[in-house]
């Protein structure tokens, strides 16, 4: 399974560019897909994307922080079952400020 799975081509086009939401504050920015392990409790939510394979965004896992994470590494990941991140077809495009891993104590900034 690659990277290629996990991003659409649609859904490329529609994600800012690296660095493209830099102006906007933290409450601002939108996730505009959300990746996880369903044998896990990690969740990746992407706000910004390099047109290859590294997104920036919120990743929720031992703790809610914001940072870089490569699709061609995440999708590489094997867990329970031989299950693998998928994306959440069904998750719309939502201000950080209102995923739950944002509100948890958690954050790392």
């Amino acid at each position: 399974m690659g990277h290629v799975s996990l991003m659409s081509k649609s859904l490329a086009n529609k994600l800012p560019k690296l660095y493209g939401t830099e102006h906007k504050s933290l409450e601002e920015k939108i996730a505009q897909a959300k990746f996880f392990h369903p044998a896990s409790n990690w969740t990746w939510y992407v706000i910004e994307f390099d047109g290859d394979a590294t997104c920036w965004g919120l990743v929720d896992g031992h703790e809610a922080e914001f940072g870089y994470f490569s699709l061609s590494e995440i999708s590489q990941v094997t867990g329970p079952l031989g299950l693998h991140v998928e994306r959440d077809i069904f998750f719309r495009p939502t201000r950080v400020k209102d995923l739950a891993a944002f509100g948890q104590g958690g954050m790392v900034f």
